[in-house]
């Protein structure tokens, strides 16, 4: 690696940062403009921007048939598009939401937003994710919903989750945010359980600007969301029929969205060649493992995770500073987990040993669609020479600390 030939190089020390344009993390796909232009022109000539518009019908309808489910509705974010559903899935005259803790930091947000106590469950550790033997010690009396969030690589434990939902007559809603792409044995993730959610933010693996929807088999579920998006208007100018807000997804993030499905397959083919660059190159690195995918089902290879094995010579923390300052812009991995932050509202209090060892192992690599290979080759020879010049690095940082 040319640029950084001693650690006086590094830009936590003084030098210039290895990229110019920052790396994220995030996704950020931008989708054919012409297309974009094409499905704009629908609403634009039809004068409707937004109430269920043009753009909004045809992109429910095409969803609806991407994750082969009944029906699609679609909200103004992820956020109201699970907190509405939460509200309407959830038993009355019970308190309790099952989550997982390691995961998105707003989800108990969204559990206090529709008045429900966090009860917060541990991970498989060899997946990260939730499955039906961590979620049955949280069951009780008390609890209303179980929500089952896929993890950012492969999903949870979807066939144990429904049958644990059936069996204990709890509703089961899914975050599916970062599984859009995935199948499992059962099937295309959107169809399972009581309702299935997801993101349409710049940041996911289709981009609409912003907004979220709802995938579900169940009529009546689909009509009340529906109508709560909407301030409960059965028809424009109507007398309101169910309680509701403003939560529509408008049409210029509606033809976002279009542009993007129609690029998704494209997407996911330079999603996979990234990934398997990280895969081989990662090899030379034995204190880095790569949390690899699920290959034997269809899969996104929208993230990269990767683990600091105990051997790591660094921290995470500091390593992710190192990495930041050279606009590398890596990321702890759900951390702190939501049961380690201080919160406002009420919550099931937990001791979740796993989850606290896991969120100190995990961070979140670039990728998406403004990182290239030939980045991806630069990132893993930043973390080789970071690995081999550590004890430097180290008495350097703590001087630094010291000054």
């Amino acid at each position: 690696m040319d640029k950084k030939n001693k650690i006086e190089d590094l830009a936590i020390f003084g030098g210039k940062s290895f990229f110019v344009i920052p790396k994220s993390t995030s996704n950020l796909l931008q989708p054919d403009f012409e297309k974009f232009m094409g499905y704009s022109k629908l609403f634009l000539d039809q004068h409707q921007y937004t109430n269920n518009g043009p753009n909004v019908k045809l992109l429910e309808q095409r969803l609806a048939a991407f994750h082969q489910t009944e029906y699609c509705i679609s909200f103004c974010s992820g956020f109201w598009a699970i907190a509405l559903t939460i509200s309407v899935l959830a038993l009355k005259g019970k308190t309790e939401i099952v989550m997982p803790s390691l995961t998105y930091r707003r989800m108990a947000d969204i559990a206090a937003w529709v008045k429900l106590k966090p009860h917060f469950c541990e991970v498989e550790p060899e997946t990260l994710a939730m499955s039906a033997a961590t979620v049955l010690p949280c069951i009780n009396e008390n609890t209303a919903l179980i929500l089952g969030v896929h993890p950012i690589v492969n999903c949870c434990d979807i066939d144990g989750l429904v049958a644990l939902s059936k069996e204990k007559n709890i509703p089961l809603l899914f975050d599916s945010v970062e599984s859009v792409y995935e199948s499992t044995t059962s099937g295309k993730v959107g169809s399972f359980g009581h309702a299935e959610g997801f993101s349409l933010h710049a940041c996911k693996l289709m981009n609409g600007f912003g907004g979220g929807y709802i995938t579900t088999n169940d009529a009546s579920l689909a009509r009340q969301l529906a109508l709560m998006r909407g301030f409960g208007f059965e028809e424009i100018d109507k007398i309101v029929v169910h309680g509701g807000m403003n939560a529509k997804l408008n049409e210029i993030h509606a033809a976002m969205a279009l542009a993007s499905l129609d690029d998704v397959d494209e997407q996911v083919v330079r999603n996979r060649q990234r990934y398997h660059t990280y895969k081989r190159l990662l090899t030379d690195i034995s204190t880095i493992r790569l949390l690899e995918f699920d290959e034997s089902h269809r899969a996104g290879y929208k993230n990269i995770v990767v683990e600091l094995l105990d051997d790591w010579p660094l921290s995470r923390a500091d390593t992710i500073s190192i990495l930041n300052a050279e606009k590398i812009l890596a990321r702890a991995y759900y951390s702190p987990p939501l049961h380690q932050k201080s919160m406002k509202f009420a919550y099931v209090p937990t001791d979740l040993p796993v989850t606290d060892m896991l969120a100190e192992r995990f961070l979140n690599l670039p990728c998406g669609h403004l990182v290239s290979n030939d980045d991806v080759a630069d990132i893993v020879s930043m973390l080789r020479f970071i690995s081999n010049n550590a004890s430097q690095i180290n008495d350097r940082l703590r001087e630094k600390d010291v000054n």
